[in-house]
């Protein structure tokens, strides 16, 4: 797979997928929902960089790529269809959701509302902070397909509805929430909309307009293929003066007296003055990587994986596929008949095959409806070949037997 760009200010430049992706042609990696295979690229520019801050020391080397780091706002920006004073970076997507949920103002009496596939790094946060504040944690019902009910959600919204937090993707299978429907009867009401796109952010096009969401986080090692360690969060603008930052520091704001402090106006309000530099640089690059393949073909090749992959399953005798969703992308859950899934996670390492498994634990909601305890993952990236699809399904037909 080649891919051609040219776009703004960026140099026109030609991707050979596979000749930057050599780990994927001697096995079938089907986990790009944990943790992708980075680009030979993104993974260059880190290593150059922490070659060089062994040179001169890190803050020489950072100093070197300022300008770099700053166009960096830009690159994600462009990826994100915001503005590039509308982001910040982060060291990971937690982190990233952490910022702007815990800039939500709450207090007694006020609601928020999840979906039934809201993920447990935000459902811990969510219960604690409605113990502290006194706010209520409610659950918008899934419709026949398994996604939002919009109508649902509409019967639950009224004037002490603070928040929507939206999973755009979960954790635990393929569907896709619709999420600019989800959005606009919030705004009816005033609610704010925090959209974890840590699963849609690199698999196909996510715009912070386009959906209509006030905050989006995201992390760069699963499906934009960045470094672990890496997170982003893009803000409406008009949306940062109704945000009070709880965790800042002197890169959020400056110190203007001995007694008064300032902060900044723009959504690097959300960051910290330490990080990884050479993991930032890689995750720029992974993004200007993703926009030269092309979100359109990103999500076409990789719809088309899933796609095959799903069809080989269900046909396979006592192994059902898991998926919900009216619209589905990239994530593939299934199980074994008899079979655990850590069981078949790591018989198919044995093959080559890489997936995961996804606990109860980690979307309790929707996993207890549905009776399941665990299933199996796999989540297939442009970079894996049709024929690698059918390896995967052959190695999954094997276990079944």
């Amino acid at each position: 797979m080649d891919a051609e760009v040219t776009s703004g200010d960026r140099t026109q430049f030609s991707i050979d997928i596979h000749r930057d992706t050599p780990a994927a042609l001697d096995q079938v990696f089907l986990d790009s929902a944990g943790s992708s295979l980075p680009p030979t690229p993104v993974l260059d520019v880190q290593l150059d960089h922490l070659r060089r801050e062994a040179e001169v020391g890190g803050y020489r080397a950072a100093a070197e790529r300022a300008d770099d780091l700053e166009a960096g706002y830009g690159v994600l920006a462009e990826l994100l269809g915001a503005d590039a004073d509308e982001i910040a970076f982060s060291d990971s997507a937690t982190r990233s959701w952490l910022g702007a949920f815990d800039a939500v103002p709450l207090a007694e009496g006020d609601r928020v509302l999840i979906t039934e596939v809201e993920y447990a790094g935000n459902a811990v946060p969510l219960l604690r902070r409605a113990e502290e504040t006194g706010a209520t944690i409610e659950t918008v019902p899934s419709d026949a397909h398994g996604q939002v009910d919009v109508a649902a959600l509409r019967e639950l919204l009224d004037e002490r509805v603070r928040l929507v937090s939206v999973v755009h993707v979960p954790t635990n299978g393929g569907l896709v929430n619709p999420v600019a429907e989800i959005a606009a009867a919030a705004h009816e009401v005033g609610a704010l909309v925090l959209l974890d796109a840590c699963q849609s952010i690199g698999q196909f096009p996510v715009g912070l307009r386009d959906l209509g969401v006030d905050m989006l986080s995201g992390t760069g090692r699963k499906w934009l293929r960045g470094p672990r360690g890496t997170g982003v969060l893009a803000v409406r603008r008009e949306v940062l003066p109704l945000l009070r930052p709880r965790l800042v520091d002197l890169r959020s704001g400056e110190w203007t007296s001995p007694t008064t402090y300032a902060l900044r106006e723009d959504a690097r309000v959300f960051e910290l003055w330490e990080s990884s530099v050479a993991a930032r640089l890689g995750l720029v690059e992974a993004a200007r990587y993703a926009l030269g393949v092309g979100l359109d073909t990103i999500a076409a090749e990789v719809g088309d994986r899933a796609k095959r992959l799903r069809a080989g399953l269900a046909d396979l005798p006592g192994v059902r596929v898991r998926d919900l969703g009216e619209r589905q992308c990239g994530l593939v859950t299934f199980t074994v008949d008899g079979v655990a899934a850590p069981e078949v996670r790591d018989r198919l390492a044995e093959v080559g095959v890489t997936v995961t498994a996804s606990f109860v634990s980690s979307t309790r909601i929707d996993m207890a409806k549905r009776g399941l305890d665990e299933v199996v993952r796999a989540s297939p990236h442009y970079f894996v070949s049709p024929e690698q699809v059918d390896q995967a399904v052959a190695a999954v037909s094997r276990i079944g037997r």
